[in-house]
């Protein structure tokens, strides 16, 4: 019995993290993707173009942090950095076919691993859990996140 544990939500969202991590990870293995470069990777797909800076505070990700990650991307072929022409001071990111690839790839696993670790909501329910995770993520002060860049 869990005793004084058993009504407390964050207790429970802890465990539930764990078990999506764990499974999160046996999915992606040999990929050479870990969560946050994989977030990292997706905003910049969906925002061609972007900075680094602004991809960093949509994540929430700290300026140092960031660059490291970035850096990573590059060195794997996945993120190509320019410097902005707008301004001069800022790299302008876009994926590569390679990251498009990776991407691809990723999110196919990461499919796999939601309806594994979901099969058991339906969708309406799996809807209402992330309108209630999301609720939940706003209460969260302004710049909170993955601030250092592991996962």
């Amino acid at each position: 019995m869990l005793g004084a544990l058993a009504p407390l939500v964050g207790y429970h969202l802890r465990r539930a993290l764990s078990a999506f991590s764990a499974d999160f990870t046996a999915a992606m293995e040999g990929t050479g993707l870990r969560q946050v470069p994989l977030a990292v990777l997706a905003i910049v797909q969906a925002n061609p173009g972007i900075n680094q800076g602004a991809a960093g505070r949509m994540l929430g990700i700290k300026r140092a942090n960031m660059v490291a990650l970035i850096n990573d991307l590059v060195e794997k072929g996945l993120i190509d950095r320019v410097v902005d022409v707008s301004d001069r001071r800022a790299f302008s990111l876009t994926v590569t076919k390679a990251g498009i690839a990776a991407l691809a790839d990723a999110m196919a696993r990461i499919e796999a691993h939601e309806n594994r670790m979901l099969d058991e909501l339906s969708m309406a329910e799996r809807a209402l859990l992330l309108d209630l995770l999301g609720r939940i993520e706003r209460r969260s002060p302004a710049g909170d996140g993955d601030e250092n860049g592991d996962a």
